[in-house]
This record gives C-alpha cells, sequence and structure tokens, in this order.
C-alpha cells in the first residue's frame, strides 16, 4: 500500500491538485483520512470553509499527508483501505456500522452485488454466505464506481431471479440468469453461439455460471486491491488464449483490459462542489428530534471545569447556525454562591448540580445578551432538571421558549427536555451527532483553557 507523503499545514501550496487521498495527522496519530479529485483545492476548503465535522479537529493537525492516484475510484479504494489500517478518530467516531458502505456480494451460484449499510444479510431463509468489501465513506461516489464497473464487469444485482430478462440484460450489464429459466433460452443459445447454431445446451448454462463468478470475483477483487491485480491476470489470461490459437475469446479480454483501463482513468464519481450541508438540512432534523416548529438560530452549550469543587469555572459557547461565533462566548469563575463543595455527610464532593445553576443563574441575569434557541448542558437528567429550574426561575428566558438538552458523556446519551427516554448519540443522524459532539468539545475546551489561565495567575484564592 502506498505512503503518505508529509507536509506542514502551512505549505497547503505544495500538495498536487490531482486525484488522491490526504490524512491529517498529530504526531504520531491520524485524526481524519479523506479523498478528493482535487487534492489541494479539498485540503484548502477544510480550513477555508470548515464544516461542523471540521472543527472537532482542525486545531489538532500538525502534519497533512498525501497520496495521489490516477483515478477518482482509485482514491475511492484507498480511502476505504487507508481508513481500515488506521482507524483515524474522526472517520471511526461514528461506532455502529451503518453509517459507512459496503458493497455485499452474495457466495451463491449466480453472486448478487448490492450496497448496504450494515454488515447483516437479513434474509435468514437463504442458505449461502456473503462478502463485504468496505468500509466506504462515500455512497454516491461508491454507487457511480458500482455503475462504471458493471461495464466491463456484469452482474446481478436483482433480490430475486426473475421468469424474464429485465432492462440490465439489454444493457449488456448482466450476465442474466434468469435466461435459464425463461422463454429466451433459445435467442441467448444462438446469440453466444454467435448465430452458428440455435438450441441451449448444458453448457451454456454453466457457462453463465462461470461468467457470473468471475464477473463478481474480478469487481471485489478491483474493490480490495484496485485495477492492477485484475488487470494481470486478464493478461495473463489472453496471453493463454492466444498461444492456444483461441483468438477470438483472446480478443474479448483484450477489449476488456482496454475498457477497464480507460473508464477507471476517465471516471468522474466525486461531486465537484463543496461536501457541505446546509444550516437549513441540519436545523430541520435537529427541529425532529426536539419535536418543535420553532427556528433554531442560535445554540449555547455550558460546561463546568473544576479540581475538586474548589477551583471551579463555567464556559459559555454560542453556535449561530452551526458555526462557533465567539463573540458571544463568556467565562465565568465559580463564587461558591450555590456551595459548590459538599463537605458534610456522604455526599462529599464537587457539587456539578450546585455549579451549573449558578453559571446559568448568571448568564440569564444578563437579558441584554441575546437568548438562545437551544441549550446544550454538559450531564444527564439531574443536569437538564437543574437547567430547567433556572429557565423557570427568570421569566424572560423562560417565556423566550428556549428548549434544553443534556449529554452524558458515560454512555453518549442524549436527554431532551419533555422527553421521557435518552437517545444514544450514534442513533442520530450523522450531522446531529457532529454538532452535538463540536458544541460539547468546544465548550469543554473554552472551559479548560480558562481554568489554566486563572490557576497560573494565582487568581483563585480560598474558594
Amino acid at each position: 500500500m502506498s505512503k503518505f507523503k508529509f507536509i506542514l499545514k502551512e505549505n497547503l501550496n505544495r500538495i498536487p491538485k490531482e486525484a488522491g487521498v490526504y490524512c491529517f495527522k498529530r504526531g504520531k496519530e491520524v485524526l481524519y483520512i479523506g479523498k478528493a479529485a482535487n487534492l489541494r483545492e479539498r485540503v484548502k476548503n477544510h480550513f477555508a470553509q470548515p464544516g461542523y465535522r471540521d472543527y472537532l479537529f482542525l486545531d489538532k493537525i500538525e502534519k497533512i499527508g498525501y497520496i495521489k492516484t490516477k483515478s477518482e475510484i482509485e482514491a475511492l479504494i484507498l480511502e476505504a483501505n487507508l481508513i481500515k489500517k488506521y482507524q483515524p478518530r474522526y472517520n471511526v467516531i461514528w461506532k455502529d456500522d451503518k453509517n459507512y458502505f459496503f458493497v455485499e456480494i452474495t457466495k451463491e451460484d449466480f453472486p448478487r452485488i448490492f450496497i448496504t449499510h450494515q454488515k447483516k444479510f437479513k434474509v435468514q431463509s437463504l442458505k449461502f454466505k456473503v462478502e463485504y468489501v468496505g468500509p466506504f465513506v462515500d455512497g454516491k461516489a461508491l454507487k457511480q464506481t458500482l455503475k462504471i464497473l458493471r461495464k466491463v464487469f456484469p452482474y446481478r444485482s436483482c433480490y430475486k431471479i426473475p421468469n424474464r430478462p429485465c432492462l440490465w440484460y439489454h444493457l449488456n450489464r448482466c450476465p442474466a440468469p434468469c435466461l435459464l429459466k425463461s422463454k429466451f433460452i433459445k435467442e441467448i443459445g444462438a446469440r453466444e453461439a454467435g448465430g452458428r447454431r440455435a438450441g441451449w445446451s448444458p453448457l451454456d448454462s454453466l457457462k453463465i455460471k462461470k461468467i457470473s463468478q468471475q464477473n463478481a470475483e474480478n469487481l471485489i477483487k478491483i474493490l480490495k486491491k484496485g485495477k492492477n491485480p485484475v488487470l494481470k491476470d486478464l493478461k495473463r489470461e489472453m496471453k493463454f488464449l492466444a498461444k492456444n490459437r483461441n483468438f477470438e475469446e483472446a480478443a474479448k479480454i483484450r477489449d476488456k483490459i482496454e475498457a477497464l483501463e480507460r473508464i477507471i482513468e476517465n471516471a468522474k464519481i466525486f461531486e465537484v462542489k463543496a461536501e457541505f450541508k446546509e444550516w437549513s438540512e441540519i436545523e430541520e432534523k435537529l427541529k425532529g428530534i426536539l419535536k418543535t416548529k420553532k427556528k433554531i438560530f442560535k445554540i449555547e452549550a455550558y460546561d463546568v471545569s473544576n479540581i475538586q469543587g474548589k477551583i471551579a469555572t463555567g464556559s459559555m459557547v454560542t453556535f449561530i447556525n452551526g458555526r462557533p461565533d465567539k463573540n458571544f462566548y463568556r467565562r465565568f469563575k465559580i463564587t461558591g454562591k450555590f456551595t459548590p463543595y459538599r463537605t458534610e455527610g456522604s455526599g462529599a464532593g464537587p457539587n456539578d448540580i450546585a455549579m451549573l445553576k449558578e453559571v446559568l443563574s448568571r448568564r440569564f441575569n444578563h437579558p441584554e445578551w441575546p437568548y438562545p434557541d437551544l441549550v446544550l448542558i454538559d450531564g444527564g437528567r439531574a443536569q437538564l432538571n437543574a437547567a430547567l429550574e433556572v429557565l423557570n426561575q427568570h421569566k424572560s428566558a423562560k417565556s423566550a421558549s428556549i428548549s434544553v438538552l443534556a449529554l452524558a458523556k458515560s454512555k453518549n446519551e442524549l436527554f431532551i427536555e419533555g422527553q421521557k427516554n435518552p437517545i444514544l448519540l450514534k442513533n442520530l443522524p450523522r450531522e446531529i451527532f457532529n454538532l452535538i459532539l463540536q458544541l460539547r468539545d468546544e465548550a469543554h475546551r473554552f472551559a479548560i483553557s480558562y481554568h489554566k489561565k486563572l490557576r497560573e495567575k494565582g487568581l483563585f484564592g480560598s474558594c
């Protein structure tokens, strides 16, 4: 497998404008791997027009690596192999497989090939095994790749073999096992014989079976290792046929080799547009989760940082239309008004609920700061209830119809105001998953930075 060439992130203009795969790295850790038709422009877009996921790792990047490929299809395949090899944190952050794409190939006489989200064959009545190739990140590019490769290696995609040939057969995109039980058997027998004979024989059935399996094997090999191993096998087969004076079959293999090289090198499977979703799309998904019709424009996220409750700070970060707006960030030094440290009984220790109440109360004592549409709290059910209690005490804030969420770190559960059961973060749409994590991480980072700043300056007294 090819190795990355690394540069410092200050030298983005040294990245080629060709197709390939790139990675972001901190120390020895690979943070993220992606692919592009134009490596330089794609990498620059991460910094110039960051998406919601980009904010999770942009400030951690120390080096940028890249590998050039001869085509976009090769970049797609290489990306999948490298993600599997390195398991980058910000690629595998979605723990359940359904957020990736796999190519599923059934192990039967006439293999079926299709795209799936999960490595699980759902039809239990079928008694054949399956093979999965992936994971692939870009479903649209994968679909386009299969469509292109199908021109060279026709394959079956139907769930159940029908009794008559479909459009794929007429387009020469399927070996058509359906013909074995259709009235068109004589037609295919004549066609396969080049018009020299008519009728059907067991050899014709074996031929369709062989073609179906060989095409599936070649397609799997390309998706796993690229075109070169398949081209090598085809060239070896062509030479063997020519040596045995089977020039007609050798010519067919030659045409297949030329077609494979041509379509892979010229295929355009990546979208030219920037791969970012507009806030309006994400907002609609968020409103569906919150079960509200109210517009979501401004989101505030809160976090408390402390050492045994004695050195405690709070942070408030603000996102406008899904992007951080540091003009509205706020920091709070916990004063102890709400007893941030419990010293009596078995419950001695940091009083996170009290500290959270203090931060929220002080924030909502400032009605001149525009109120948010949504508040995200670091914590579980207790923290959610504490936030609602503070809002109820501030009538002006309550009248603003602010929705409240709380994210429990232990199990990554999201508690939602007015909903009985929490939602696992991994079960949310990817865009919402990214947004919630970005809000949480940014609030935590901001709280920690203030905590360190005050500690270094010695500004904490005996609180």
